[in-house]
């Protein structure tokens, strides 16, 4: 498996998924079978598959045909288009052939809601259809709790698998591969009346059409479980990996985070999501989903998919899990607090000091390690605690030692009620360990070189949980990036920590980029930034309003990127705040359902608007909308105050 002399000899099962589940230390990719999908197959050996979505209106083929061309010229596999109905499927015909005549090969995908007979036109046309189990025979989703009993309940699985049947079969005869995406805010009454809203609802509600495909014998089948909250998102494909194992399943999975956003948040909510799957070796396609122009996914996506897959074959890890730990129902690992880091407290961030100046981002750190010299007070951080070196540590108030590992036996000697010491998972010892234990005050910042940081990170962890050592650890990830290369530190920085923070591992975040080669420094603004956004992308500390937006497509009312814009730029000094902006019903309240307010596109230049799945005002123009969801906020704040 690897060319590293040292494992030469270890079987490469060492690495390999058990019983659904992934190595927790050693990345080994899920294995699936491949399913073909025109040219272009996934799943079993091929690599991973990039792709987007069209925004153009479908009915438009001439449109839509151009910007096809430019998101398959930005490097995508596949590109899928809207088919709302009839005329839209058909207009896929027209659109792919006009590819076809250029000599462009790369698959279509129809993605269907509400109605299976446009499933039925479009899996005779394109290379692949996406259907979603929560509106395909279920109707739209009221939220209101049916009473089922088990026969009124099997008669609706009937109904849905004869209906079903009837598309596997059209695929079947066309040579037509299907995705089942389920999104968790359409997820269908019937599915949440019998098991809540909840990652094992949304698992069934795809296991119900996967077990039709098995008795069906049809294996051209890829699955999606797709959600805007990353721990929802991350938490239900890790039990459907399981759920699938233990009915002898091993279908392909598409990875993404729906409504993810644009910008930076975009990115790292992004990153975060798929990229903890992708570090356990989940996924053989994604989309990155942003609401930005489609053709700026494909990059994005690149970078996540090459930055963790590179991992593959790296020096073994030698970690054993601690028993308390669930991989499918995490929870937060049980830690003495040391101040405000640790015990039930929200992750903490330490930035860095390595300059005279230092840039601070939205929110300021809670604590900066400066090395071997504390900056002069006038340059300091107001509020932030300072770690320095424990050799250049003489008291001074809101300051804190910090030890290398070779210098515990000093520990004891010092006052403070803060200490930290850096560690590696090679450091671990037993006479660390036993320091530790008895200086229940010190918290580890955790640091790895390894080409799996995740896993050697987890393994220090798990290690601390089995000795039944409670300190807080705080993950130091460094990276040699400069000044240009702030999207790619963003994107590494959520992969690498993303895991952690879900497996409930994490007490605070020290990011780092060390300045490359002639290269211009990374802002420490931009570190702290992307701390707090990764904090906020796994629902672990809000700092900021977070706004929850699709990427908009052919279904899409209005100009969603430049009204998300005028809604950030009115409401970003509000904080705690969740604000989703949808491009149509179809994600509108289901898919922000945990959104404070929404903005929705009701009709072609109507607006409706939303608090939390309230519709309070529809059919809104478009001109007046963005006023009137700030007015229903500011009203909503005055009367709460």
């Amino acid at each position: 498996m690897a060319s590293d002399p040292i494992n030469a000899a270890l079987p490469p099962e060492l690495y390999d998924w058990k019983d659904g589940l992934p190595n927790l230390f050693n990345y080994a990719p899920r294995k699936s079978h491949e399913v073909r999908i025109g040219n272009c197959p996934l799943g079993g050996d091929q690599p991973l598959r990039i792709q987007s979505m069209t925004t153009t209106p479908t009915a438009d083929a001439a449109a839509s045909a151009a910007q096809c061309r430019t998101i398959i010229e930005a490097g995508a596999d596949y590109v899928r288009l809207t088919a709302q109905g009839t005329r839209e499927a058909e207009a896929l015909r027209e659109i792919k052939e006009a590819l076809r005549r250029e000599g462009i090969s790369t698959p279509l995908v129809a993605d269907i809601h509400f109605n299976p007979n446009v499933a039925d036109v479009a899996a005779e046309i394109v290379e692949k259809v996406r259907i979603n189990p929560g509106n395909y025979v279920d109707p739209a989703r009221k939220f209101k709790h049916i009473e089922y009993t088990d026969e009124a309940y099997a008669e609706e699985l009937r109904r849905l698998e004869e209906r079903f049947v009837k598309l596997l079969g059209i695929c079947r005869a066309h040579g037509t591969a299907l995705r089942i995406g389920v999104n968790h805010g359409s997820l269908s009454d019937r599915i949440m009346s019998r098991y809540g809203d909840t990652p094992e609802g949304i698992v069934e509600s795809c296991m119900e059409f996967l077990r039709v495909c098995v008795r069906e014998d049809f294996k051209d089948a890829v699955v999606s479980i797709k959600a805007s909250n990353t721990v929802v998102m991350v938490r239900s494909v890790r039990l459907l990996c399981k759920a699938m194992a233990d009915e002898g399943m091993d279908f392909p999975l598409h990875l993404g985070v729906t409504e993810a956003g644009e910008g930076e948040d975009g990115r790292i909510k992004s990153a975060a999501g798929i990229g903890a799957l992708l570090a356990d070796g989940i996924g053989d396609t994604l989309r990155v989903s942003l609401s930005e122009n489609p053709e700026c996914e494909i990059p994005v996506a690149y970078h996540l998919a090459k930055y963790v897959t590179q991992r593959g074959g790296h020096p073994f890890i030698p970690g054993k899990a601690a028993p308390d730990f669930d991989y499918l129902r995490p929870s937060r690992r049980p830690t003495r607090a040391v101040g405000n880091i640790g015990g039930t407290n929200a992750p903490v961030v330490i930035g860095a000091q390595t300059r005279n100046e230092r840039a601070v981002g939205h929110t300021a750190p809670d604590y900066i390690y400066c090395g071997t010299a504390l900056p002069p007070h006038e340059k300091r951080v107001p509020g932030a605690g300072y770690i320095v070196d424990a050799a250049a540590w003489h008291g001074e108030a809101d300051t804190y030692p910090a030890y290398p590992a070779d210098l515990l036996m000093l520990v004891g000697a010092c006052p403070a009620a803060v200490k930290f010491v850096f560690l590696n998972y090679l450091q671990l010892n037993e006479e660390v360990l036993a320091c530790l234990r008895l200086h229940p005050e010190m918290v580890v910042i955790a640091q790895s070189a390894h080409a799996n940081r995740l896993g050697e990170q987890r393994a220090l962890v798990h290690e601390l949980w089995r000795e039944g050592v409670a300190n807080p650890v705080v993950f130091f990830e460094h990276y040699a990036l400069g000044a240009d290369d702030a999207d790619a530190f963003r994107l590494q920085a959520a992969a690498d920590t993303g895991a952690l923070l879900f497996d409930g591992l994490c007490d605070g975040l020290f990011l780092f980029a060390q300045t490359p080669q002639g290269g211009e420094p990374l802002s420490e603004a931009v570190a702290d930034d992307t701390a707090f956004g990764i904090l906020q992308a796994v629902r672990a500390r809000t700092t900021k309003t977070e706004y929850i937006s699709c990427p908009g497509c052919g279904r899409t009312l209005y100009d969603l990127q430049g009204t998300l814009r005028r809604v950030k730029a009115a409401t970003a000094h509000l904080t705690g705040l969740k604000i989703a902006v949808m491009g149509c019903i179809v994600n509108g309240p289901g898919e922000m359902a945990d959104a404070d307010y929404g903005y929705v596109g009701a009709a072609r230049g109507r607006i409706s608007l939303y608090r939390g799945k309230e519709c309070v005002e529809m059919n809104i123009p478009e001109a007046e909308a963005v006023d009137k969801l700030l007015a229903l906020i500011e009203n909503d704040r005055k009367n709460f105050e």
